[in-house]
């Protein structure tokens, strides 16, 4: 599925690199630390966290990640943002919990296996 798709349906608000949305998510990773995410997940995931600093953009990047969710309507400063605008990682934002909008990107995601 591609990136775009999973923005338009789980409602997600576009931060960052609005032209790399056509990018195929393989799956998805959630974790808020930064050391389980660059050993456990897969190149193509979506990466749902709540951390905010500009850290999450070099770890995307080196795990070429499809983009991070982040949750409970959070907001990155101006370094992250201009960070992630920088390498081309979608920010993307969810009110919802990492609970709730895992299950919601693992429905759709499957649905198309």
């Amino acid at each position: 599925m591609k990136l775009k798709e999973i923005v338009k349906k789980l409602k997600l608000k576009v931060l960052t690199a609005q032209d790399q949305l056509d990018v195929k998510v393989s799956g998805g990773y959630t974790s808020d630390l930064l050391s389980d995410v660059m050993a456990n997940s897969k190149e193509g995931n979506l990466w749902v966290t709540l951390q905010t600093h500009q850290n999450i953009i070099a770890v995307a990047k080196l795990k070429d990640l499809a983009g991070i969710i982040i949750v409970n309507s959070r907001e990155p400063d101006e370094d992250t943002l201009k960070k992630a605008e920088e390498e081309g990682v979608p920010l993307l934002v969810s009110e919802n919990t990492a609970y709730k909008i895992s299950g919601k990107l693992y429905a759709l995601i499957s649905s198309e296996e």
